[in-house]
C-alpha cells in the first residue's frame, strides 16, 4: 500500500485507535523506492564488534544506540527475513519476513555485548508481539540476533535477568534469531530523528520513547550493579 502505509504510527492503523491520525501525521517518507538494498558485512573490523536488534521504528532504535557510550556507528536496515535485498516498500508488505532493525558497531573495551542486550531490552516494550507503541505489523516485533552460542547464551541469560526485574507487564516474546543478513535501508532512513528533529512522527513518539528509555535506564542502573 502505497503511501497510505506511512501515517501515524509509519504503518496505516485503525482510526478508532488514533482518531484524527490522518489529519495530524504526515507520511514518514516516500515508499515508492525499488533500488535493492546493500547487503551489510556480517564480519566487524579489527578491536570492533557488531550486534543488530529489531525493536520496532528504526529511526527510534538508531536514535537510542547512537547515545550509547562505547557505541561507534548504527545503521538502519532490515533482518530477520526470508528475501534477499527487500526495500522498505517490500518490507512495509508484511510478506518478506524483515523486520526494522540497527545493525550496531561497538567497541567491546568500552561497552559490553550483554550490556547492549540490556539497554536492548530495556528500550522497548518485549512483551508486545508483532507491536511497538503505535507502530503495528511483524516489521515491528522484537527480534535480538545473535552470531554465535556464546552470544546467545549471554542474550538469554540477560533476558532471564530483566523478566525477573518485572520491569514490563507480560511475558517477553522476543525472537531469537541467528544473524545471516542485515540489508542497510535507504539513506532518507539513517540518521533520520538527527536529520528530521520537527518531523511530527519524531516529536510525537521518537523523542518520547526516547525519554521514557533514558529514565528507565537510569533507574535500572541505580537499582541493580552492572558488570
Amino acid at each position: 500500500m502505497i503511501g497510505l502505509d506511512c501515517l501515524f504510527g509509519k504503518k496505516l492503523v485503525p482510526l478508532a485507535i488514533f482518531g484524527l491520525a490522518f489529519v495530524l501525521f504526515p507520511f514518514c517518507g516516500p515508499v515508492t523506492q525499488i533500488s535493492k538494498q546493500e547487503s551489510l558485512p556480517l564480519v566487524p573490523k579489527s578491536g570492533q564488534k557488531i550486534a543488530v536488534f529489531a525493536e520496532g521504528c528504526f529511526w527510534c532504535s538508531e536514535h537510542i544506540f547512537e547515545s550509547i557510550p562505547g557505541v561507534i556507528d548504527v545503521v538502519s536496515g532490515y533482518a530477520g527475513g526470508h528475501t534477499e535485498n527487500p526495500t522498505y516498500e517490500s518490507v512495509n508488505t508484511e510478506t518478506t519476513g524483515h523486520a526494522e532493525s540497527v545493525y550496531i558497531v561497538y567497541d567491546p573495551t568500552k561497552i559490553s555485548y550483554a550490556e547492549l542486550c540490556r539497554i536492548f531490552f530495556l528500550s522497548h516494550d518485549p512483551t508486545t508481539k508483532d507491536r511497538q507503541g503505535p507502530d503495528i505489523g511483524s516489521s515491528y516485533r522484537s527480534i535480538l540476533f545473535y552470531a554465535d552460542e556464546e552470544e546467545f547464551k549471554i542474550a538469554n541469560t540477560i533476558k532471564k535477568e530483566i523478566q525477573t526485574q518485572n520491569i514490563w507487564n507480560g511475558t517477553i516474546v522476543t525472537e531469537f534469531q541467528k544473524l545471516k543478513h542485515f540489508y542497510k535501508a535507504e539513506g532518507y532512513h539513517q540518521d533520520f530523528i538527527k536529520n528530521n528533529p520537527s518531523q511530527s512522527y519524531v516529536l510525537a513518539v521518537s523523542i518520547p520513547r526516547f525519554k521514557e528509555f533514558q529514565n528507565r535506564y537510569n533507574e535500572f542502573k541505580t537499582r541493580k550493579t552492572v558488570p
